[in-house]
């Protein structure tokens, strides 16, 4: 008994210690990184592009073949004197073979060049799928930490009106403002309490978002770090969209993907025009064979094995000339898609351009709202405070007291609000200029 109840306080620890454990934004990334289906879709299509790339090494290298045959004969044939005679026999035959390739126009070299850059091009997109992945899991933490923060507040607003509750009494009992009064802050506290189940409904929403992203089987114990923010300076710097985009077109993955492919198509293209030029390959052979007869006329094993073998060695060139107009339409079409990857390569660069240029642009109006905002929230607060004192000395009326705390929780949601807009646009222009994401 002592046994199992030790085995069962320990489970209890290991889950209470489970469910208690906290995600770092790194952690969320991680584990993304690490169990996502997308991302383990491109992994695999980066090792297929990856023994493309081996194998077209190996072209290189000469191809060996072994075979082995056994025929019977019945009947009349030919006998070991060269006569017509009735007589079974058996032969067993076996060859060993090799080829190789010594010159094909450059076509080799150029399509071990042609599959590297394939590879490269995968590369890049595998990390273009896990920045993306970043950037989404980025955004859904950041909406826990908004939504939390909200719930934050709508309890200190109601913290706050429940002590108002308690004066506002006091002063009815002493007969200094009407029992409506009281009604009137009981009713806002209400309204409170409703926008507080409001939010926390959307913080649920927002950890099964992130949760989903992170394809988390059970999460009903999943929670979140919540990071102690920085203070976000009124004037900071933010970098310009030219800067960034000169920096991002060096490094960003979705560029290098579409130049690593042009230059794989400029590779396929020389493979192409190599079909034009003449190639040259070598090949060796080696036969043997062992003949057996009912006559018993023939050789013993070790006899034939010495006598009936054969070797061969020989060149092989092959001058192209007349083909259908095959080859010229292979390179005309690799001319095509030449052209055309540059044109997408160009089609790239001018969405990341338009891309950072609108993260500029958000960045830059982002900080503009949370400063205005800060401004509104700051002059808020002492408007409400200076209107509190005089509801508590029954100098304004519960209306104008409910109207004025209202305005300052909606003038701290929106500080809220703006904060963390700030926060994710400025985290979307650093991405760009190659900053890791992080809290």
């Amino acid at each position: 008994m002592k046994k199992v109840a030790l085995l069962l306080i320990t489970i209890a620890i290991f889950m209470q210690s489970q469910a208690q454990e906290k995600w770092s934004l790194q952690k969320c990334i991680d584990y993304a990184l690490s169990n996502n289906i997308m991302i383990k879709q491109t992994e695999l299509n980066t090792q297929y592009r990856s023994n493309q790339y081996q194998q077209s090494k190996n072209e290189r290298l000469p191809d060996v073949n072994a075979g082995l045959s056994q025929g019977f004969n019945f009947g009349r044939s030919l006998n070991i004197d060269n006569t017509y005679d009735n007589f079974s026999s058996s032969n067993t035959g076996l060859s060993v073979n090799s080829s190789v390739q010594i010159w094909r126009g450059g076509a080799l070299n150029n399509t071990i060049k042609q599959r590297e850059f394939e590879l490269k091009s995968s590369l890049e997109d595998l990390q273009k799928a896990k920045d993306d992945l970043t950037l989404n899991i980025a955004s859904a933490y950041l909406e826990i930490l908004f939504a939390n923060e909200l719930i934050n507040a709508s309890e200190t607003q109601i913290e706050q009106t429940n002590k108002q509750i308690q004066r506002t009494k006091e002063l009815v009992a002493a007969g200094k403002v009407a029992e409506g009064t009281l009604l009137e802050i009981e009713a806002q506290r209400a309204n409170e309490e409703l926008t507080l189940v409001t939010r926390q409904n959307q913080l649920q929403l927002a950890y099964l978002n992130l949760a989903q992203m992170l394809e988390l089987e059970d999460y009903n114990n999943f929670s979140i770090e919540i990071p102690e923010m920085p203070e976000l300076a009124s004037q900071a710097s933010i970098a310009s969209s030219s800067g960034v985009y000169e920096k991002a077109l060096q490094y960003r993955p979705e560029i290098k993907s579409a130049d690593y492919t042009l230059k794989s198509y400029e590779s396929q293209l020389k493979v192409a025009k190599s079909s034009l030029l003449p190639s040259l390959s070598a090949s060796a052979s080696f036969d043997d064979r062992y003949l057996l007869s009912s006559e018993n006329k023939m050789p013993a094993l070790s006899e034939q094995i010495k006598t009936n073998h054969s070797e061969g060695i020989g060149l092989y060139l092959n001058i192209p000339i007349f083909n259908k107009f095959e080859n010229k339409t292979n390179i005309e079409n690799a001319k095509i898609q030449v052209k055309n990857q540059q044109l997408q390569l160009d089609a790239t660069k001018k969405e990341l351009r338009k891309q950072i240029e609108q993260a500029y642009t958000n960045a830059l109006a982002s900080q503009k709202r949370f400063n205005a905002n800060r401004v509104a929230s700051k002059s808020m607060s002492e408007s409400f405070r200076y209107i509190e004192e005089k509801y508590n000395v029954g100098r304004v009326s519960s209306v104008e007291y409910n109207d004025a705390k209202t305005k300052l929780a909606i003038a701290e949601s929106n500080l809220i609000q703006a904060k963390y807009e700030f926060i994710f646009r400025s985290k979307i222009l650093d991405f760009y200029n190659g900053i890791p994401i992080s809290l």
